[in-house]
């Protein structure tokens, strides 16, 4: 078990600096840190995604979040329709350079994904994407199970 242990929590930790280190030296060439790809790529996806919804698919904090658009915005790649609101829910917009810059990260992407893939079957694949789904949900569940029960500890000793 405690191989498992070991191997597991390496492994993900590798992958992790991996795709950290990726997205620094390959946005290096755009002048961009690696919490703006995910941004650039998810509104590339889909335009006029708002800050909240950002945070949900990058799986990023607000305040994280916030940071990369303000930077973006200041950058010429976004806009916001500050009309609509609250900026947090207003929807987000890619410039023509956005839209430009985008698209190259979404051809960087589509070969670095390729190329980490090298070597799995598309059966294979499936099975590792579906396998890495159902660890994360259960360590979720562990973590949400457990502060729920801390907090219900505390309260009863309060």
């Amino acid at each position: 078990m405690e191989e498992r242990f070991e191997t597991f929590t390496v492994l993900i930790a590798r992958i992790s600096r991996s795709i950290k280190r990726i997205k620094a030296d390959e946005m290096a060439d755009f002048e961009l840190k690696g919490p703006h790809v995910s941004c650039l790529y998810y509104l590339s996806q889909r335009d006029g995604m708002t800050a909240a919804e950002l945070c949900e698919r990058c799986d990023e904090d607000k305040a994280a979040i916030s940071r990369s658009l303000d930077d973006l915005e200041k950058n010429g790649y976004i806009t916001c329709a500050s009309g609509a609101g609250k900026r947090y829910k207003s929807p987000l917009r890619l410039t023509e350079q956005g839209k430009a810059v985008g698209r190259a990260i979404g051809e960087k992407i589509t070969r670095i994904v390729e190329a980490a893939s090298e070597g799995l079957s598309e059966a294979e694949r499936q099975t590792m994407y579906r396998a890495l789904a159902l660890v994360s949900e259960n360590l979720e569940r562990i973590y949400t199970h457990k502060k729920t029960a801390g907090d219900r500890a505390a309260r009863d000793e309060q």
